[in-house]
């Protein structure tokens, strides 16, 4: 597949005006996880700077996850017996993860964020495996997803995921743990390299002393032991203090302000709009964009909130060059095509889709690194797009075989009038148009005509070819089966990689 480069010229002007189809399918595809018919032609002729600051509003106030009833759990509630209490572990994560994908399911901004966020302030659950911390840590994730920069980063590095995840727990005064002070500048506030030095890491090393207190170490939250920490002068970016945990954060705010700015406004264009950022050889403006949001998030006082809604009001964020750009990720394929198609799903369905992704590169909460998952190109190297086409096929073969009769309603739900239309070409372009961002390549749309085709009733198609006797519904059994099959042609298509 081509890799497409950034040659998005527009600015990050208010687009004003109205929300068309293509318009509405591009916002779903990327502040969520697309979105149904019946939610794309609700939101034609929707303004879109009122249509935005409601999607906004609506991340702002909806409320975190539920705490389940292991929220608090230490290793006494657990049971004695180790088979026991790894099948209740592993039952209580299973259900934990599918709350968490249904919830991705139901298309909204916040948790769209809360799981990009999970690829930023990464950790990885194979290292800790305790479920109370799983859940502090995605409370603290969606808490924070579209709140205040500066606070999310003083809670994130306090949760037990991240504690454990990045040696915190081990960081004692007389004897100091560098790996999140590394990590707090390379990877979550400045970007590698990015103005700041090992002195100051050894120097921040020090100030985030004292976390330390894990009791059985299994379950058991960490707390501060002012006796393991050091209460010392320390020397960071070039201030004198004697710094700690909430002082290494304000300092950090305080003194690197333009470098935080630009790192997390780059990383939220490269999600949201492109992932090539580094455009002006193609007489792209990405580095002016991301300069104008940075200062957005830098006067705002770093909220998340601020930027995102001069993004998504843009005449960049909407312009052509920026629509089918980015390569979905292997939960965009699988929860993509749930809410574009508007199948029915259960639990088992939502089960089945965390391990598929887990086998294709996107496990969840569990990526390779703590970089986080490589995303964009490598999501389709030769062994993951064998298995994004296979698990793509197996999805629709369940959904049809579970109720054949959807995909029939989903075909008339796109044709303008499927009681009369007599032109399955017709139908077959209506598909395309809701599956694939850009379209299908020229070269390539007889193919999918042919597909839906059947050359038995040609007889009974449009005139010239026929008598015109065609419909949906004239043909409703047959009809079933041939969207069923132009769905299996789509999938293989390099069009529906894009989002």
């Amino acid at each position: 597949m081509e890799y497409f480069v950034n040659c998005n010229s527009a600015s990050l002007n208010p687009i004003g005006g109205t929300l068309d189809k293509q318009k509405a399918e591009h916002l779903f595809r990327r502040l969520g996880f697309s979105a149904s018919v019946t939610t794309i032609n609700t939101a034609i002729g929707q303004p879109i700077s009122a249509y935005v600051d409601n999607l906004i509003a609506e991340a702002i106030t909806m409320p975190p996850q539920t705490a389940p009833i292991w929220a608090d759990w230490t290793g006494a509630d657990y049971p004695a017996d180790d088979d026991a209490r790894n099948q209740l572990h592993n039952q209580q994560r299973t259900e934990f993860y599918n709350i968490y994908v249904s919830g991705l399911v139901t298309n909204n901004l916040r948790d769209r964020l809360s799981f990009f966020w999970s690829n930023h302030f990464v950790t990885e659950y194979r290292n800790y495996q305790a479920n109370p911390f799983l859940y502090r840590y995605v409370d603290c994730l969606q808490r924070n997803a579209i709140g205040n920069f500066k606070t999310f980063v003083s809670e994130i590095g306090l949760t037990d995921a991240m504690l454990y995840y990045l040696d915190g727990v081990y960081n004692n005064g007389n004897n100091p743990n560098e790996n999140y002070a590394r990590e707090l500048y390379e990877l979550f506030t400045l970007g590698e390299g990015n103005n700041y030095t090992e002195e100051d890491i050894i120097e921040t090393a020090k100030a985030l002393t004292g976390y330390v207190e894990r009791g059985d170490e299994s379950y058991t939250p960490v707390t501060f032991d002012p006796t393991k920490h050091d209460a010392g002068s320390k020397t960071i970016f070039g201030q004198t203090d004697t710094f700690d945990y909430d002082g290494v954060i304000d300092n950090l705010f305080d003194e690197r302000t333009t470098e935080i700015s630009w790192f997390i406004c780059k990383k939220l264009y490269e999600f949201f709009v492109h992932p090539d950022s580094d455009d002006e050889e193609n007489n792209g403006n990405a580095k002016q964009v991301i300069d104008e949001l940075a200062t957005t998030f830098r006067t705002s006082g770093f909220e998340i909130a601020a930027v995102l809604s001069q993004l998504f009001k843009s005449e960049h964020f909407f312009d052509d060059e920026a629509i089918g750009v980015i390569i979905k990720s292997p939960f965009d394929i699988y929860i993509n095509l749930l809410n574009e198609t508007s199948f029915t799903y259960d639990d088992a369905i939502i089960a089945n889709i965390a391990n598929t992704c887990r086998l294709i590169g996107q496990e969840m909460f569990n990526p390779p690194g703590v970089e986080g998952w490589y995303r964009d190109r490598t999501w389709i190297n030769t062994n993951f797009m064998i298995g994004r086409w296979l698990s793509s096929e197996m999805f629709l073969q369940l959904f049809y075989t579970n109720n054949p009769d959807e995909f029939f309603d989903f075909a008339v739900s796109l044709t303008p009038n499927p009681a009369t239309e007599s032109n399955p070409d017709v139908v077959t372009m209506a598909i395309l148009d809701k599956l694939l961002p850009k379209g299908i390549a020229d070269d390539q749309l007889q193919n999918a005509y042919d597909v839906f085709r059947d050359d038995a009733l040609t007889q009974y198609y449009a005139a010239p070819e026929g008598n015109g006797s065609w419909s949906l519904y004239n043909y409703e059994e047959h009809s079933k089966q041939q969207i069923y099959f132009l769905l299996l042609h789509i999938i293989r298509q390099p069009e529906f990689q894009l989002k």
